[in-house]
């Protein structure tokens, strides 16, 4: 990851604005996107479409959590604390479709067929990877350890997104019943793995200021008398 010491003054300004603005859009497609798939998959009794509708609000949690860092005068002081928002929105969201999962599975519960759910999980597929990618970019640039796993988490929304869709089509198809829970089980490895990484990150010394601290001895010995 590059280290702020790199980026310019005007340059890390641009890409503060950048990433406030992905991660606006991410913020406002996914209320939508809450709101039509809990709807939806309440109407058809579908644990993925509910999964995927809280995977939604999660998100909104982990992008208004990076969103707020970035308002702050210096957002690399505030890199842990949005690193364990965004590490404990993964775990919540596994632990949700586990459950969920699990459930429809013990109670045989057979989803109907949703028009409207295969429409959002088929834009989303298209979606969630470019703003995941143009954010990715962006935090690699500027060092900052949060907006990357708020990338990955955008990322984890397309994984599910596809899982979901094939699940619906399955159902829809063939009348694959069991196809809707495993569809949510499937998201959990992933969400679980960049939960750890999350909440590690920090302890990881993936920090923007133990970054910074490491390059200025490589490559600036007069940097500490900037701060």
């Amino acid at each position: 990851m590059t280290s702020t010491s790199t980026v310019t003054g005007a340059r890390r300004t641009i890409l503060h604005r950048r990433i406030r603005l992905i991660v606006a859009a991410t913020i406002g497609y996914n209320v939508i996107e809450a709101i039509v798939a809990i709807t939806a998959g309440s109407i058809a009794s579908s644990v993925a479409l509910l999964g995927f509708g809280l995977d939604s609000t999660i998100e909104v949690l982990s992008a208004a959590a990076v969103a707020w860092q970035f308002t702050r005068r210096d957002p690399e002081r505030w890199e842990r604390g949005t690193l364990r928002v965004i590490a404990i929105a993964f775990f919540a969201l596994a632990a949700y479709v586990t459950v969920s999962s699990v459930l429809a599975l013990a109670g045989a519960v057979e989803p109907e067929h949703s028009t409207v759910g295969l429409i959002l999980t088929a834009v989303s597929v298209a979606v969630m990877p470019l703003l995941s990618v143009a954010e990715r970019r962006a935090g690699r640039e500027l060092g900052s350890a949060t907006a990357v796993a708020d990338s990955k988490q955008t990322l984890i929304c397309a994984f599910l997104s596809a899982t979901v869709l094939v699940g619906l089509v399955l159902n829809s198809l063939f009348g694959l019943w069991w196809a809707d829970p495993i569809a949510g089980l499937v998201i959990v490895v992933f969400a679980v793995r960049e939960g750890i990484e999350a909440w590690k990150g920090d302890a990881c010394a993936t920090s923007v200021g133990i970054l910074e601290e490491g390059e200025s001895h490589d490559h600036d010995p007069d940097h500490d008398h900037d701060h």
